[in-house]
């Protein structure tokens, strides 16, 4: 019987050694790096002006060292330019998309805490990683390919990449003016 309290005793401590604690994930949630809409010169005035009316930052993911969570595409037709920015409110996000690049037509998809994109880096750091971009019709044809899941439509047009870099994502993709759930990097 001592043996056994000694073993279970030996395998706390190493597992209370090797555990983050959970202020550390705290502390890192609120140390994201999240920028001013302003930063991003290349985004028009009217969705800067919205993103800040909004209270808008947009948070960095640790592994990128360039501005990043913008991204400009053809969301809903070929042709039409629209804008996609990962929004950061009290530490949650969504993706805006900023339809033919009008703040007076805005969808709000995918909000999910900023927290539950933390992820351990470098044995010991802990750091922000959702990203988002475009997703053309060959990455998306290309993914479902590769890993299967909801077979998408007829594509006719881009959809927005949405996940951890380097790592897994899903595929947001409109279609009649739905938004699908499509497979993205595995």
């Amino acid at each position: 019987m001592r043996v056994v309290a000694i073993v279970i005793l030996l395998v706390a401590a190493s597992l209370g050694t090797n555990a983050q604690p959970k202020d550390d994930w705290a502390k890192a949630d609120l140390q994201t790096v999240r920028l001013a809409p302003r930063k991003f010169t290349q985004l028009p005035k009217t969705i800067i002006a919205d993103l800040e009316k909004r209270g808008c930052s947009i948070p960095q993911s640790y592994m990128w060292t360039k501005p990043h969570n913008i991204a400009r595409g053809e969301f809903k037709r070929n042709g039409q330019k629209d804008w996609a920015v990962l929004c950061s409110m009290r530490r949650s996000s969504a993706i805006l998309i900023y339809w033919n690049a009008s703040p007076n037509a805005v969808s709000r998809i995918a909000e999910k805490k900023d927290a539950d994109y933390l992820t351990k880096f470098n044995q010991e750091r802990i750091g922000f990683s959702r990203i988002i971009a475009v997703a053309n019709t060959k990455f998306i044809a290309d993914h479902y390919e590769s890993y299967g899941g909801t077979k998408p439509p007829r594509l006719t047009h881009q959809g927005i990449e949405d996940g951890w870099a380097e790592k897994a994502s899903e595929l947001h993709y409109l279609h009649r003016s739905k938004w699908l759930k499509l497979q993205g990097a595995d």
